[in-house]
């Protein structure tokens, strides 16, 4: 068995075996695992750090799989690297990686701090970015963050491996456009932010009960040398089925000047463009939309602080919030 599962009790562990798989594969090639998703013919499952799947399938909201086919053993996937561009996440580096990186803490500055609020310590320890993505609800911290970047996600099946955008990845709540039965998300990549870029994060929760992110927004700001906004991406959750990409949001700050009244002007377009509801565990739509208003503004001017002063040399405190 993995040693990802480790954060289980013995017993703990002999339950979920019995529960949730009947056979467990840890393949050491990407062709491998593929071949053994084949052979399983849509009865398998990818598991990455199993923070998700594993209770899901305990507590009836999934069936139990027949086989479980877990990718920690394929070289290269448990690595950050730089390549063509691009910073480059395996599917099995844990968030806790992500955070302590830092390449990423200061060219994806928005993904280090919505990977750093995920869980716990233990959570983080053992949950992936790919999991997160994987998972495809609206409201994955690290789903957001990397949005915001522009990530993209590289898919391999028998026809071969495929980088395709991070937002074609969502069909609906838990909903992927990657089969998981018999495709494997191999690899996550974005473009690290250079100078006059900046990013930034924020989330808004409260802890009582069932700790539900209330809603979680980034952006990603780049200005010109006048400090004008020449580029802006804006990335919002839970707004909708999907993790929703602001796109009015930011059409209103491109070409215009980095400031307060930009953003909240952005900020403004971004609620009309959203598709909130009222949920007893995450709060009323009106004070949902309210925090937005309140909260956006603030996530875009730290952007542009970031892409004026610099990236940050190291993150202090996670930027969320408890309401």
């Amino acid at each position: 068995m993995s040693g990802r599962l480790a954060f289980l009790r013995a017993s703990e562990q002999e339950i979920a075996i019995k529960i949730c798989w009947k056979n467990y594969h840890s393949p050491d090639s990407v062709e491998a695992a593929i071949e053994l998703l084949n052979h399983y013919d849509g009865r398998a499952q990818v598991i990455g750090g199993g923070t998700d799947l594993l209770l899901e399938i305990q507590q009836g909201l999934r069936p139990p799989v027949e086989a479980m086919i877990d990718p920690a053993r394929i070289a290269g996937l448990d690595r950050i690297i730089l390549d063509d561009g691009h910073i480059v996440i395996g599917c099995t580096v844990t968030h806790s990686r992500i955070i302590e990186d830092e390449r990423i803490i200061q060219h994806g500055t928005c993904l280090a701090e919505s990977c750093g609020v995920i869980g716990g310590p233990q959570v983080r320890n053992v949950g992936t970015l790919a999991g997160n993505v994987a998972h495809a609800l609206p409201a994955g911290d690290g789903t957001i963050g990397l949005l915001a970047l522009d990530g993209e996600v590289e898919v391999a099946d028998v026809s071969g491996s495929r980088w395709m955008p991070l937002q074609d990845a969502f069909l609906g709540p838990g909903k992927s456009a990657i089969d998981h039965h018999r495709a494997l998300l191999t690899r996550l990549r974005f473009k690290p932010t250079g100078v006059l870029e900046g990013s930034a994060f924020f989330r808004v929760m409260r802890p009582q009960g069932v700790a539900l992110p209330m809603i979680a927004m980034a952006a990603r700001l780049q200005l010109d040398e006048q400090h004008h906004i020449s580029s802006a991406r804006i990335s919002i959750g839970p707004a909708g089925p999907v993790p929703h990409l602001a796109e009015a949001a930011m059409e209103v700050l491109v070409h215009g000047p980095a400031s307060r009244e930009q953003f909240r002007e952005a900020s403004e377009a971004a609620v009309s463009g959203v598709s909130l509801r009222s949920s007893k565990y995450r709060a009323t739509r009106e004070y949902r939309e309210e925090m937005i208003r309140s909260q956006l503004p603030d996530v875009l001017a730290r952007a542009s602080e970031r892409a004026v002063n610099g990236s940050l040399a190291g993150l202090t405190e996670p930027q969320g919030a408890w309401q």
